[in-house]
């Protein structure tokens, strides 16, 4: 395991708890590209390939700018930075379960839950226009994974390869 964070005295948020393949193909997804875009150039470049080969130019472009404004107002306004284990990991640290949870809930249209969920990773003043870009994130991972549980780390598409 290896966790990343620009604050080695928080430890929490990249404490294990449990692992990718239990988590819903919106979450995994959600958790991957936050490890990709939090890579830098290069993570980010393979995270843009995969938001315009699944979704199209125009439609890509524009999810993929929304993920990334999402992640930059949590890195902005986040309470604490978010912990995350490196890519090809495949523990769940607890800051990441959390914002998979965000933006699964988001995505299922759940706006009070989500909202709350956000607080936890954002100041609350933050947190309402967290929760619009989480559900249209949210809905653009629905249309780029495939549905039901994930069986294997290795049957999320393109993201790692």
């Amino acid at each position: 395991m290896t966790v990343h964070s620009k604050h080695p005295h928080s430890p929490r948020g990249g404490a294990p708890v449990g692992f990718l393949t239990e988590l819903s193909p919106v979450e995994v997804a959600a958790v991957l590209y936050l490890r990709l875009w939090s890579d830098g150039d290069v993570g980010r470049s393979q995270m843009y390939a995969d938001f315009r080969l699944a979704l199209g130019a125009d439609y890509g472009r524009r999810q993929q700018a929304a993920f990334c404004e999402l992640c930059e107002m949590c890195v902005e306004h986040g309470r604490r930075p978010l912990m995350r284990h490196h890519l090809t990991c495949t523990c769940l640290g607890a800051d990441e379960s959390c914002f998979a949870n965000f933006i699964a809930t988001a995505a299922e249209g759940s706006r009070e839950d989500a909202i709350l969920i956000a607080t936890l990773i954002v100041r609350p003043d933050v947190a309402f226009g967290l929760v619009d870009l989480a559900q249209q994130v949210g809905l653009a991972f629905r249309r780029m994974v495939p549905a039901g549980p994930v069986a294997q780390y290795d049957d999320i598409p393109a993201i790692l390869h």
